[in-house]
């Protein structure tokens, strides 16, 4: 198991099933968690995981990026996001926003209101969430969504390649299929054609030991099938 007690973690999206299988995973590995989510389902969060501070935080407002600041953590986990599909001919300017907001935009802010503190004690590691269709680029009747995610990867391994040598490393999760979450079976997916969501969390925390000299950019986790 990966040991992470001398790590303060900031999660965002608290309280979704990536980020509770990951939330989990940290507490088993002994890390101090910030837990940023929303409503509801943050307070489930911090009723079930430990953190040294809960925010209720609307990153898509630039506004959180003050607050965050007053944060100090070592490592960001940004899994904050939405899935939305659309025909191309029917895709709104809303529907550009909506994808661009909240894939992009409340990852942005986050990391504008960690980053300072990151590079002051100059170590630090960003991970975002991106997805398999930005992987491939491809994303047929999921064009924003897949060109949101895609702008996730490039921005957070342009931050690596800008900022490693300042100590502040990059990293990007593809999950290459649908994740097993309550909604996607509720939508008819079969469970053994998802990821589980405990073992993306795995492969997050093994990838957040690995030494500066063995540091991991891109994670991609398949599902079985």
């Amino acid at each position: 198991m990966a040991n992470l007690g001398s790590s303060t973690i900031m999660l965002t999206g608290a309280g979704g099933a990536l980020a509770t299988a990951i939330a989990q995973e940290l507490d088993d590995a002994g890390a101090q968690m910030v837990l940023v989510g929303r409503g509801e389902r943050l307070a489930r969060a911090a009723d079930r995981f430990p953190a040294t501070e809960v925010l209720d935080l609307d990153l898509t407002d630039p506004a959180s990026i003050d607050t965050l600041r007053r944060v100090k953590v070592d490592t960001l986990i940004h899994t904050v996001g939405s899935y939305s599909t659309q025909d191309a001919q029917k895709a709104t300017p809303d529907d550009l926003r909506e994808a661009f907001d909240t894939n992009m935009s409340s990852l942005f802010h986050a990391v504008q209101g960690v980053l300072p503190h990151m590079l002051r004690q100059k170590d630090g590691l960003i991970m975002g969430v991106s997805a398999g269709q930005a992987a491939r680029l491809s994303g047929p009747k999921a064009a924003l969504y897949t060109a949101s995610k895609a702008a996730v990867a490039a921005y957070v391994l342009s931050l690596h390649d800008e900022l490693k040598h300042k100590g502040v490393r990059g990293m990007v999760l593809y999950p290459m299929g649908a994740i097993d979450t309550p909604d996607n079976r509720d939508a008819g997916m079969a469970w053994d054609s998802m990821i589980d969501p405990r073992g993306l969390a795995k492969s997050v925390a093994h990838a957040l030991t690995r030494p500066d000299r063995a540091h991991i950019k891109e994670i991609k986790v398949y599902p079985d099938t």
